[in-house]
C-alpha cells in the first residue's frame, strides 16, 4: 500500500477511532512521550497502553529481553489507552508507525479497516493455539490482525457473609430467576442486593452486554424481545430496590467502592479488581454471570492484541514477528498475564494459572465464554451501536422510556 492511499483511508477512520479507543478495561493511566521508527534497523519501536510500567518493571524487562533474543534494541513508549489509537493513526499518516503495537482489542478492527495493520496471513504470526472466541476480537472482514496478549472480562463478585445471613446458597444461583430470588432474600434480610455500572459511556455498555448477550440478543438487533428482557431485568431490580439508583452514574470504580463497603451481596466487575478484593476485609467469591436460562453468559472481553503495523520497509517484518512471537510465547504469556491480572488466551497457560492460583478458575470459565465487542464482523460499526445501547439503558433505568421503547429508539438511531 503506498503512503498516499493509506493517508486517504486514515482520514475517515480517524473519526471512528476517537470513540472506539475509549474502552472499559482497566489498564492504567498516565502520560508518555512519543516514539518513532529509528533509521537504524537495529532499533525497533514498540508502543503499548501500559504507561504505568516504568523502566525496570517486569514488562519493560520482557521487551528488552525479547529484543536481545531477536538481536535488536527495543525502543518502547507507553501511552494512555485512549491516546494510543490516535497517536497510531497520526503515525500511520506520516509513514512512521511503530514496528510492534500492543493495542486494546476493540481498536484493532478500526486500525485494520483504516489500513494500518498487517494481517497474520501477511506477517505469519502463529495464532493456532489461541482460543477462537478471544481471537475473534482481532478479526475483521475474514482476516486476523494480531494475537491477544491476555484477556479480562466481567463476572459477579459476591460477599459470602451477606449471602449466608440472608440464607442464600450461592450454588442455587444458576440463572436470572434464581439470582433475582437471591436478591429478594438479601433485601428482606436488611442488606443491599447488587451494584453495577450503567453510566452513559462505554463502561455502561460493557457492563450491560453480559445480560444482553445472556438473553440471546445480538448487537445487530437492539430492539429484539431478548434485548428488552435484559433491560427489563435491570429496570425491575431498580424498581424493587435490589440495585441502587446510583448505578446510573456509577463507573466500574465507584460501583466497586459500593461493594467494598461490605453491604452488598453482589457486584458486577472485572478481573482487574482481584487485588482490591483481597484487601476488602471480607470473604468473597466469584461467579460467572449467568445467562437468562442458565449456563454462563458471554461477557465482553477486555485486554490487548499484539499487532504489526504496516511499514514502507517490508524487510522489518521478520524481526517484528520475532518480537511479537517472543511476547506471546507460553512462558512469557504466563508471566505477563500474572502481572496484568489477565487470563491467558491459550488453554495450556490458563491451566498453569489456575494451578498456581485456584481463585482464577471462575475467571478462566468467564473468559472462555466471553465475546469480543467487535466480533460478528461489526468492526467500526460497534461504537455507534454501543452509544445507542448505553443511551437506551440510561433512558429505561431513569424512567424516561420503557425498555422496549428505549431500545426501539436505539435501533432506529443506529440505522
Amino acid at each position: 500500500m503506498n503512503s498516499s492511499s493509506r493517508r486517504r483511508r486514515l482520514t475517515a477512520a480517524a473519526l471512528t477511532a476517537l470513540t472506539v479507543a475509549t474502552t472499559a478495561t482497566a489498564c492504567g493511566s498516565g502520560s508518555a512521550g512519543t516514539g518513532t521508527n529509528a533509521a537504524d534497523d537495529g532499533t525497533y519501536t514498540v508502543w503499548d497502553p501500559y504507561p504505568q510500567f516504568a523502566k525496570g518493571s517486569a514488562w519493560v524487562k520482557l521487551l528488552d529481553a525479547c529484543g536481545s533474543k531477536a538481536g535488536v534494541k527495543v525502543e518502547r513508549t507507553g501511552f494512555d489507552t485512549s491516546d494510543l489509537a490516535n497517536k497510531t493513526l497520526l503515525a500511520a499518516q506520516q509513514g512512521n508507525s511503530p514496528d510492534v503495537l500492543v493495542v486494546d482489542n476493540p481498536v484493532v478492527s478500526t486500525l485494520a479497516e483504516a489500513g494500518v495493520l498487517t494481517t497474520t496471513d501477511d506477517n505469519q504470526l502463529d495464532t493456532s493455539k489461541v482460543d477462537p472466541n478471544l481471537l475473534a476480537a482481532g478479526q475483521s472482514g475474514g482476516k486476523t490482525y494480531g494475537t491477544p496478549i491476555g484477556a479480562n472480562t466481567l463476572a459477579l463478585y459476591y460477599n459470602k457473609k451477606v449471602l449466608e445471613e440472608a440464607g442464600v446458597d450461592i450454588a442455587s444461583v444458576k440463572d436470572w430467576t434464581s439470582l433475582t430470588a437471591a436478591l429478594a432474600k438479601v433485601k428482606a434480610a436488611g442488606k443491599k442486593g447488587i451494584t453495577f455500572s450503567a453510566i452513559g459511556t462505554e463502561e455502561g455498555t460493557f457492563q450491560f452486554l453480559p445480560w444482553f448477550w445472556g438473553a440471546g440478543a445480538e448487537l445487530t438487533a437492539l430492539d429484539s424481545a431478548q434485548a428488552a428482557s435484559a433491560l427489563s431485568l435491570w429496570k425491575d431490580w431498580l424498581k424493587r430496590g435490589y440495585a441502587p439508583n446510583s448505578v446510573l452514574n456509577n463507573t466500574q470504580t465507584t460501583s466497586w467502592q459500593e461493594f467494598a463497603t461490605g453491604d452488598y451481596a453482589f457486584a458486577e466487575n472485572g478481573t482487574w479488581q482481584l487485588a482490591n478484593a483481597e484487601k476488602a476485609g471480607f470473604d468473597y467469591g466469584v461467579l460467572p454471570i449467568p445467562a437468562a436460562d442458565g449456563g454462563d453468559a458471554a461477557a465482553p472481553t477486555g485486554g490487548e492484541f499484539v499487532t504489526l503495523p504496516v511499514q514502507d520497509d517490508t524487510g522489518r517484518y521478520a524481526t517484528s514477528r520475532k518480537l511479537a512471537a517472543c511476547l506471546t510465547s507460553t512462558q512469557n504469556l504466563y508471566d505477563t498475564d500474572t502481572t496484568l491480572s489477565y487470563v491467558a488466551p491459550i488453554g495450556e497457560v490458563q491451566d498453569k494459572q489456575v494451578a498456581a492460583n485456584p481463585k482464577l478458575k471462575p475467571w478462566v470459565d468467564a473468559v472462555k465464554a466471553a465475546k469480543g465487542r467487535t466480533s460478528d464482523d461489526l468492526g467500526t460499526k460497534y461504537p455507534r451501536i454501543s452509544e445507542q445501547l448505553w443511551k437506551a439503558v440510561q433512558s429505561a433505568l431513569s424512567g424516561s422510556k420503557s425498555p422496549k421503547d428505549a431500545l426501539a429508539s436505539a435501533q432506529a438511531a443506529v440505522k
